[in-house]
């Protein structure tokens, strides 16, 4: 059984639903540490597509005084509107791409009662589920703080193999280059790992861009979206 595991990103790209759609099982890694910046700073924020490019959509955290909390424990800060803003810029950008219609009422209540909304982590998990039925993928989804997953970094990963007896973990693209096979090797893990190459499709405005939060292609080709996603690479 193979297993994976992400941080919950915010409307994440489509290479986090390329990693879903070739696994067993998937697991919402939220019992680590937020992270605001850098490599890992797609946990509250991701882009969409403009006719000017393209725009940050950013969800406000609460983060002075905390700088080693978890994700989980990181919550949103409510003194801001950040769901009207939210609501308003895909309505701006999407509202005339071929599916806005069909997808719109979820993201229009998810944004419009932004004060349910405590934990930045319930939040990301709600619209994952949600893009992965859009999607049409279909696998059991986990969260690591209630499988009760232990460590960091290799020992995190292997303890929540052990806890859904999988037998295989797959990494994303560069995966191998800050993980120990041997120790995967040691408890019977096999690594594998993800060749994503993000597809070209056909977009509102023009040039394309590539990289983009996956309600991008979900606005623009609907029930076709997961044809495309299938095409844009393997597993090795």
């Amino acid at each position: 059984m193979i297993l994976a595991g992400h941080q919950p990103n915010y409307l994440p790209y489509l290479g986090f639903f390329h990693k879903i759609y070739h696994c067993d099982i998937f697991v919402i890694v939220d019992n680590v540490q937020f992270v605001k910046r850098g490599p890992f700073g797609w946990i509250n924020r991701n882009k969409i597509r403009t006719p000017d490019g393209w725009q940050w959509l950013t969800v406000p955290v609460l983060v002075k005084g905390k700088f080693h909390q978890k994700i989980m424990e990181t919550e949103i800060n409510q003194t801001l509107p950040w769901g009207r803003k939210h609501w308003r810029s895909l309505e701006a950008n999407y509202r005339k791409s071929k599916y806005f219609v069909e997808y719109a009422p979820f993201f229009e209540e998810t944004y419009q009662s932004q004060e349910r909304w405590k934990y930045l982590s319930d939040l990301s998990s709600h619209i994952i589920l949600f893009m992965m039925k859009a999607l049409g993928i279909e696998k059991p989804v986990k969260k690591a703080s209630e499988l009760g997953a232990q460590g960091k970094g290799d020992e995190l990963i292997l303890d929540m193999c052990r806890k859904v007896e999988a037998d295989s973990y797959l990494h994303g693209k560069h995966g191998a280059d800050y993980i120990d096979e041997g120790k995967f090797n040691e408890q019977k893990v096999k690594c594998l790992y993800q060749e994503f190459q993000p597809p070209v499709y056909e977009q509102q405005f023009e040039p394309f861009i590539a990289d983009l939060s996956a309600i991008d292609l979900l606005f623009n080709h609907g029930p076709e979206s997961l044809q495309i996603l299938r095409g844009s690479g393997n597993i090795r």
